[in-house]
């Protein structure tokens, strides 16, 4: 059961299906949520895209971004973090899109998978979760008010989750609060564009610009008292003499929140997504921290509920992805204070340390490569050394097997995968055979020689790649075994067996027994 139908929500259900789980989505609307949202992602989440099935899709909306910029006042650029065309995990590492337009093709994909049901138009008014069996949801339609068991609710329902409330978990202040208005436009001027994102570090006027689409751009600014015209606020980027067309497509007002829930889990029930946390915009992370949420849990439940896996997996989401989310909050709160740098006194003072930094040689190149960091040790990532390429994940280039060029993704499937630097050798054989995955040269595999780099440059002959491609374990240079092997493995196997087709079961009360 998932509860609400926007980019996480339906994301994570495309992966379930993909591991042949079914779902039925409850959400409030009947049609895509019209409200701007998300404009941009990074590899990682088209890497994620790409296993829900809609990748290609996906690259037919979107456009490859420059990266960010800095300016200052006068619209003069203080510092440049550049975004590669070719980033790690296959794809360009920063994207410009339209979020309906995402939400959409992800629909579209929902309606083509006989394992999921879309419900819309429908209220959710109770979540009770249930350590010893299935969980009850119930909603409320024009028809009256049912009720619906299922093996796991997922609550993708936003800020103002429902589901939040109902497993008791409190959000916990990363300390920043700002209104904004957002401004969508289409228009077919010569705006002034680098084809990134501008950040306008002006303490009176702090924004933020970006192109969007063909003829689609995007204004971010603080709000103030005196609030001036849609025309005046955006006055610096167009040509004053410009007087063609101009449609202002949405217009609307935000609180950017930094925010993090003390509890993302009770039972079966799983916070993704805005209920689970709350990023402000400035790296452009908040989507993508979502769809992260979605491929880190979907594949842990999958193995839980179809394949036997132990129910101490489901304690992983949360301590994987809460450290992560948290990191990458801090980090957009840290941007969003040097940018627009508050109204205290040492505003001033930050922006000129920030355009001092930004001229160290070699920083803005450093700080732009990657903004996802490593996950953190724990009972999948076995980590035991600095440096290691444990938490961190596998490169995706172009490969090659008998005669077939693919991403290395679609090759590996939804599976757990050894990748080797040489021949497997026969113990490393015999563990992959009893986890049932397969061991694979990476020099069977004809790319570019980008897998056997990293190999090297992680210092491993071996790495146990996970369904999501973070790397599990490693077996070190020279070695002959992972390093921790008897940690994980028994998570991966229980001896109960697993459920065949788990289920989501309904007991719709007749009309007479509505409240």
């Amino acid at each position: 059961m998932i509860i609400g139908a926007g980019p996480v929500g339906v994301t994570a259900a495309l992966l379930l299906a993909r591991r042949g789980i079914r779902t039925v989505i409850l959400e409030r609307h009947q049609d895509v949520y019209p409200l701007p949202r998300a404009v941009a992602t990074d590899d990682e989440v088209r890497r994620i895209l790409q296993a829900a099935g809609v990748g290609e899709e996906f690259a037919a909306i979107a456009r490859p971004a420059n990266g960010l910029r800095l300016l200052d006042a006068r619209h003069r650029v203080m510092a440049e973090f550049r975004r590669s065309e070719h980033g790690h995990h296959g794809y360009p590492q920063t994207s410009m899109f339209d979020q309906p337009e995402l939400e959409r093709l992800l629909r579209d994909a929902l309606a083509r998978r006989p394992e999921c049901e879309l419900r819309g138009g429908v209220e959710v008014t109770g979540v009770g979760p249930d350590p010893a069996g299935p969980v009850r949801v119930t909603y409320r339609d024009d028809d009256g008010e049912h009720h619906l068991w299922a093996e796991a609710v997922l609550g993708c329902d936003g800020a103002g989750s429902l589901t939040r409330d109902a497993i008791g978990a409190a959000w916990e202040d990363l300390r920043f609060e700002e209104r904004w208005t957002v401004i969508d436009v289409r228009t077919k001027a010569d705006v002034r564009c680098w084809e990134g994102v501008d950040q306008v570090c002006d303490p009176h006027r702090p924004a933020t610009f970006m192109r969007v689409g063909e003829d689609r751009y995007r204004w971010e600014f603080r709000l103030q008292d005196g609030q001036q015209t849609v025309r005046e606020l955006i006055a610096p980027w167009l040509s004053p003499s410009y007087g063609g067309d101009f449609e202002v497509v949405r217009e609307t007002q935000y609180t950017f929140r930094a925010r993090v829930a003390d509890r993302w889990r009770s039972g079966r029930v799983f916070l993704l997504g805005d209920a689970a946390h709350l990023t402000p915009p400035f790296i452009g992370q908040g989507l993508c921290a979502g769809l992260r949420d979605a491929y880190n849990l979907t594949w842990k439940l999958a193995r839980v509920l179809g394949q036997g896996g132990d129910e101490r997996l489901l304690d992983t989401y949360e301590s994987e992805r809460k450290p992560h989310a948290r990191h990458v909050i801090r980090l957009a709160v840290a941007m969003g204070w040097a940018m627009t740098g508050g109204q205290d006194g040492a505003a001033a003072l930050r922006r000129r340390i920030l355009a001092a930094a930004c001229r160290i040689p070699g920083l803005t190149a450093a700080a732009g490569r990657d903004l996802s960091p490593a996950l953190t040790a724990g009972p999948l990532v076995r980590r035991r050394i600095r440096r290691s390429l444990v938490g961190t994940h596998c490169p995706q280039p172009w490969v090659v097997l008998d005669g077939r060029r693919s991403r290395l993704d679609e090759l590996l499937g939804a599976s757990f995968t050894v990748l080797t630097a040489a021949e497997p050798w026969p113990s490393l054989r015999a563990l992959a055979h009893g986890l049932g995955v397969p061991a694979i040269p990476v020099t069977d595999l004809r790319d570019d020689g980008t897998l056997a780099a990293w190999l090297r440059a992680g210092r491993a002959d071996a790495v146990l790649l996970r369904p999501d491609r973070v790397v599990m374990d490693v077996v070190p240079a020279g070695g002959h075994d992972f390093t921790d092997t008897a940690a994980w493995a028994s998570l991966l196997h229980t001896t109960r067996s697993p459920d065949p087709s788990p289920r989501t079961v309904e007991n719709s009360l007749p009309r007479s027994a509505t409240r």
